[in-house]
């Protein structure tokens, strides 16, 4: 039995159509109530315990989502993610602390090679006018740790 596509009698957009003519989006969505969210406070979809579906995973499966993500654009274990970002290796910033490569080679996840900048450092050290400056300031900062 093939697929066919058409348009979706719910949203009105041209997809592979499921059971009554629906998309599958829509389909899954037949039946589902729409609440206030209880954190967004959003009318939307329900999905558990009174929360949208982002809502939900950001209260329940942050740590999920997060080692999940980490895994796939750094490639290393949350645990080193969460140890190298705990402050920016310049000003001892710890509320958001970006990952960043030494060596600018984003396939070498040696510890040795990642530090954890505040993204104003971080962003200053890819402008070339900072470049420089930053780089001393790492450099010092590295030396004196060693």
């Amino acid at each position: 039995m093939g697929r066919k596509e058409g348009i979706c009698k719910r949203c009105g957009n041209t997809k592979i159509l499921q059971a009554k003519s629906m998309c599958n989006n829509c389909y899954k969505l037949v039946g589902t109530p729409i609440v206030k969210c209880k954190k967004c406070g959003k009318e939307k979809p329900h999905h558990a315990f009174g929360f949208c579906s982002n809502c939900y995973l950001k209260t329940f499966k942050y740590d999920q989502v997060k080692r999940y993500s980490i895994r796939k654009y750094h490639n290393i274990p949350l645990e080193l993610w969460k140890e190298i970002t705990k402050k920016c290796l310049i000003c001892d910033f710890d509320k958001i602390v970006d990952l960043h490569h030494l060596d600018k080679n984003h396939e070498n996840t040696a510890k040795e090679n990642l530090i954890g900048l505040c993204p104003n450092h971080h962003k200053m050290l890819h402008d070339e006018r900072f470049r420089e400056e930053i780089e001393k300031q790492i450099n010092e900062k590295l030396s004196h740790t060693n």
